[in-house]
């Protein structure tokens, strides 16, 4: 191992974390960390195996069996508490550590910081809130309910949202009760190890919280196939979801699988723009467009069509792309494969045109992975650019001419992920938050400011289960019924 770590981490990210101990790698092998904003090497981390994962889920079972299962609830919620003051201390040096290594803009890695902090307030807060039922039932019974744990819950976490996706799954699991190995993204996942270190000073018990960092294939495969993991929670691409719902079949164990989508936001004639555009927008590039909730598709009716278009191609044209550092509208993709993917879409348009690109500034690092937002219009709904999830600051606009081909056009694909719908029309507000095939309808807004209470999660092939909210609670536990005859 020669790379050295960037000496402003406050953790060694060459190390994985079990048991509460910080150990190399039980076959020796390290991944190489890039920063995607000049293509650099900033360190390494852990080529992760199966003997670490096997180890990790040994540690985890003992935590279960031990402190971590006798501690009582409110207690978990303190240290959940904690850890989440501990995140808003180091926001700071969080947010430098995610835009070095996923290359998305230092604002939006603090908003992602505070997320994190937030997920752990809010979950330290629910801990001891989930609670049974009594059911009547014939005479000489009382019968009652108890949401227990699920036991060891393994979580594999996704490059793009490193930080958010912790908050709202590992938090979720570990105010449960369970005790959880991480595997998170080899792209991306210093912050993951940040935050391990985070929870051991605090005080999370040894063996709660391990992180195993690796390849899919390897250590994340070790970990779904894994006959002492309970739960499995991902994120991330509908192929590698399926992989997963099938090995998680052989030991019979529930998945929960948050799997991308390809979001529409529906605009009809009176909506008010004002309000629209900057929604319309963001929800597009943040983070690269690199977002599994982004709103790639831009349905709207076709009266207002023209004059949106231009409106939209004038904000496009004024966004500037450049390192993470600098603090832009956009950073890098986060690899080159990534911007080859989405180059790819651009490069076979089917008869649709671009309206509006960004700029990537003249002075961003050669070696970054940049590419210029792009607005593109005369998409039909059958394009691929309108069926496949991109994964990159792309939007495309669709004209309709009703209510009926707006929703036929926002249900025309195979995901079901999150909807925004712009209307003043309160009667086609309800209509059409009933009508859209959507885990999520946002209605003259999008994101709801990212919302740690809001059930978060899709239908079709974007994936079943819950995140966020005391819904994922649910989905983190297991629902036990006792009847206890009595006379």
């Amino acid at each position: 191992m020669n790379a050295r770590p960037d000496p402003g981490l406050f953790f060694d990210p060459s190390k994985c974390f079990i048991g509460g101990l910080w150990v190399a790698p039980l076959g020796g092998d390290y991944l190489p960390i890039e920063n995607p904003s000049d293509g650099t090497q900033i360190g390494l981390i852990p080529r992760g195996s199966k003997g670490d994962i096997d180890a990790a889920v040994t540690a985890a079972r003992a935590a279960l069996t031990g402190v971590w299962g006798k501690t009582p609830a409110a207690e978990r919620g303190r240290i959940l508490a904690r850890i989440g003051q501990k995140v808003l201390e180091r926001a700071d040096d969080l947010a430098r550590i995610e835009a070095m290594d996923v290359g998305k803009p230092l604002k939006q890695a603090k908003a992602d910081a505070l997320a994190l902090a937030r997920y752990m307030e809010f979950y330290g807060g629910a801990c001891d809130k989930i609670m049974g039922e009594t059911i009547p039932y014939l005479d000489g019974y009382t019968v009652y309910t108890l949401r227990e744990p699920h036991g060891v819950t393994g979580h594999i976490i996704p490059w793009n949202y490193p930080m958010q996706v912790i908050g709202r799954s590992v938090g979720g699991a570990l105010a449960m009760g369970n005790a959880v190995v991480l595997k998170p993204a080899e792209e991306a996942c210093l912050t993951a190890i940040a935050f391990a270190q985070i929870a051991k000073e605090v005080g999370l018990p040894d063996g709660v919280l391990n992180v195993v960092p690796g390849l899919g294939e390897e250590a994340g495969a070790a970990l779904t196939t894994h006959p002492g993991v309970n739960h499995i929670s991902f994120t991330g691409s509908v192929p590698v979801g399926q992989i997963i719902q099938r090995a998680a079949a052989e030991n019979v164990v529930p998945v929960t699988l948050e799997l991308g989508g390809k979001s529409p936001q529906l605009v009809f004639a009176d909506a008010d723009l004002d309000r629209a555009l900057p929604f319309l927008v963001n929800a597009g590039i943040q983070n690269a467009g690199q977002t599994c909730s982004a709103s790639s598709r831009i349905l709207v009716e076709r009266k207002i069509h023209d004059e949106l278009l231009a409106r939209m191609a004038e904000r496009y044209r004024a966004l500037r792309v450049g390192p993470a550092v600098a603090d832009l509208d956009l950073g890098p993709m986060v690899s080159k494969r990534q911007k080859e993917i989405v180059g790819s879409f651009l490069g076979d348009l089917g008869g649709a045109e671009i309206a509006a690109r960004g700029t990537v500034e003249a002075n961003a690092p050669n070696g970054g992975h940049y590419l210029a937002p792009t607005l593109i219009s005369g998409v039909a709904p059958n394009n691929r650019l309108a069926q496949d999830e991109i994964f990159g600051p792309v939007q495309v606009m669709i004209p309709f001419d009703s209510e009926e081909e707006a929703v036929a056009i926002a249900n025309g694909t195979d995901f079901g992920l999150v909807a925004g719908i712009w209307t003043a029309d309160g009667g086609r507000q309800m209509r059409l938050a009933k009508a859209i095939r959507s885990g999520q309808v946002f209605i003259n807004n999008y994101g709801a400011g990212g919302g740690v209470e809001l059930p978060f999660g899709g239908t079709g092939k974007s994936g079943y289960g819950r995140e966020k909210g005391m819904e994922a609670l649910y989905g983190f536990s297991v629902l036990k019924t006792v009847a206890a005859w009595h006379g």
